[in-house]
């Protein structure tokens, strides 16, 4: 990290690790047993990407994205994705009004620092087409005149799996926009008994208190967006990506931006780790949950019986991920 880097940005090392650590331990006490689910929410927040959570009903994914709103205090905002929602509903609406005799817009539920985009495939393609602008350039265009959304803005949505009644495939320009996707799982069977308990009492959301504010969320992007990239921690990268485009296995590879996400998310993952620089491990350590619903198999491979295309997607990225070379330092004479 440069000198000029650590002026700027306006947090310590220690200050970061305690803020980082305040957050976890705030969204962990209602997530219990989901340490990974819970830090890859981190992540997409101080990297500027954005998080679907992908598992059956039941398992929690609401309730992270909801903690995680709840531990800044900054706006936020739930919107649930059903199939006559509309486009307009998401972005907002030109009304006119007739005191003014003019249109004046009427800003959606997209206009807040973390939006909760519920059970997204279960609207029509149309209405999740309402994000495509929003999450890529922070911004809606309605009747032509472009409203800027606030700083920072972040998308959490769950979705249901496609075997379940009611669902819709978000289209690849979608998936590709997410940051990472990420599985929940049912909790361990002591996990789930501590819940029974917990719960029928109080709500653990209800004692969730903001621990940074939005202007905070900004310090800490900005120091994480200083950590340190080697070039050849930058050339691993896209030979992880190129290998997706040239697998056999695979019709869809990588898209450019999702090359630059891994190595946004790889640089949080370090310094959440207390590190100004990013190693190998930290690009592998993200490989699946950055590239892994980005990949579209072909229709060999995704039509197995002998398991779901995500987990053939997920032993093919093991398998580049063994093949392409890894960097390492040159040792000091």
């Amino acid at each position: 990290m440069t000198d000029a880097a650590k002026t700027d940005a306006a947090m310590t090392a220690e200050g970061f690790a305690r803020t980082t650590d305040a957050i976890l331990a705030a969204v962990g006490r209602v997530i219990d047993g989901k340490p990974d689910a819970v830090r890859s929410a981190l992540v997409c927040l101080l990297a500027e990407g954005h998080l679907l959570i992908e598992d059956v009903p039941g398992v929690g994914k609401t309730m992270l994205a909801r903690a995680l709103g709840a531990s800044v205090d900054a706006t936020v905002r739930r919107i649930q994705f059903t199939p006559d929602l509309l486009p307009g509903d998401v972005t907002g609406v030109s009304v006119f009004n007739p005191v003014e005799r003019e249109f004046e817009f009427k800003r959606g539920a997209i206009f807040a620092n973390l939006v909760i985009a519920d059970e997204i495939n279960r609207s029509s393609p149309k209405t999740q087409s309402a994000l495509l602008e929003a999450m890529e350039e922070r911004q809606v265009t309605v009747d032509g005149q472009t409203h800027f959304l606030p700083d920072p803005f972040l998308v959490v949505a769950t979705q249901n799996p496609l075997e379940m009644e009611g669902t819709y495939a978000l289209p690849e320009a979608q998936r590709d926009r997410f940051m990472m996707r990420v599985s929940m799982g049912y909790p361990d069977a002591q996990s789930e008994a501590r819940m029974l308990r917990q719960r029928e009492s109080v709500n653990p959301l209800d004692s969730v208190t903001p621990v940074v504010t939005a202007t905070e969320v900004g310090s800490l992007v900005a120091w994480a967006r200083a950590v340190h990239v080697a070039p050849a921690i930058e050339d691993y990268a896209v030979a992880l990506a190129h290998a997706t485009r040239s697998h056999s296995e695979l019709r869809l590879g990588a898209s450019p931006r999702a090359t630059l996400q891994l190595v946004r998310a790889a640089k949080v993952w370090a310094a959440l780790d207390g590190r100004g620089f990013v190693i190998p491990d930290d690009v592998t350590a993200l490989l699946t949950p950055v590239f892994a619903h980005r990949l579209i198999p072909t229709r060999s491979v995704g039509g197995s019986r002998a398991r779901s295309a995500a987990d053939a997607i997920g032993a093919i990225l093991d398998r580049i991920a063994a093949t392409v070379r890894v960097p390492i330092a040159a040792r000091q004479s």
